[in-house]
């Protein structure tokens, strides 16, 4: 039976990538959109500008560093999991940088630290659930793939290579998560973890249309509270199980 899901996870894997690598040679160049910067919240408080979008990223740094001190109180300290709290910590000076003054300039600190998150989380669920040597081994490819999508995009205008590094682990964790666990429990946080995501992609595409039923807050407010609330619940329930 887990050999039959095993072969099932890798076959699905390798056609995700497949279909990033394809993806990626056949589709044209894509210019990171303008539009993307014209939040609906942009309500100025005390000089903050755009205040909500900017101090809703606090919960990223409370997350980030409870889950450093958690995980560097371990016997075996987990470099990967430093890696992804300490990522996510930056993720709140990044992303309140990025949303003071919104440009493709500002963006680059909002997207580097979280594709460095993403990168260390996809390396601690391949040692995990996969092969625990082969994630450590592939910790530091992952990261330079990630600085690498970033550093292209700013030189060459072209976002392609960074969606597909966002693509690929997107779809590979829940293949990972269902064709390669021993026991549902290990899962329980990354499932929810992947729930806060949707939540946090749902809201930040509906930015306008909640913000004008709720007045008070926006979808993409509430997006940076449904990623950070991911990313908490994936440290209440994680496995204690060292990677």
């Amino acid at each position: 039976m887990h050999i039959a899901k095993h072969t099932t996870g890798y076959i699905l894997l390798a056609l995700i990538v497949i279909t990033a690598v394809v993806g990626l040679l056949l589709s044209p160049p894509m210019p990171q959109d303008e539009t993307y910067h014209h939040f609906s919240d942009t309500w100025m408080l005390l000089g903050i500008p755009n205040l909500w979008n900017v101090l809703s990223n606090i919960p990223f740094l409370v997350v980030g560093c409870l889950g450093l001190y958690q995980y560097s109180k371990q016997e075996n300290v987990s470099v990967q999991h430093l890696l992804f709290y300490g990522g996510i910590a930056l993720v709140s000076c990044g992303s309140a940088y990025y949303h003071w003054n919104p440009n493709n300039t500002t963006l680059v600190w909002d997207r580097l630290p979280m594709t460095l998150a993403f990168m260390a989380l996809t390396s601690v669920i391949i040692s995990q659930f996969v092969h625990y040597r082969a994630g450590k081994i592939a910790l530091v490819p992952l990261l330079v793939t990630g600085v690498i999508s970033i550093v292209y995009w700013v030189y060459s205008g072209d976002i392609r290579l960074y969606a597909a590094v966002q693509f690929v682990p997107l779809l590979s964790i829940p293949v990972v998560l269902l064709c390669f666990a021993q026991h549902r429990d290990t899962t329980k946080g990354y499932w929810m973890l992947v729930m806060c995501y949707i939540l946090a992609k749902v809201t930040e595409h509906l930015d306008y249309q909640i913000h004008n039923a709720l007045v008070i807050i926006s979808g993409h407010t509430l997006k940076h509270v449904f990623a950070a609330l991911g990313v908490y619940l994936m440290l209440r329930y994680r496995n204690h199980t060292s990677v």
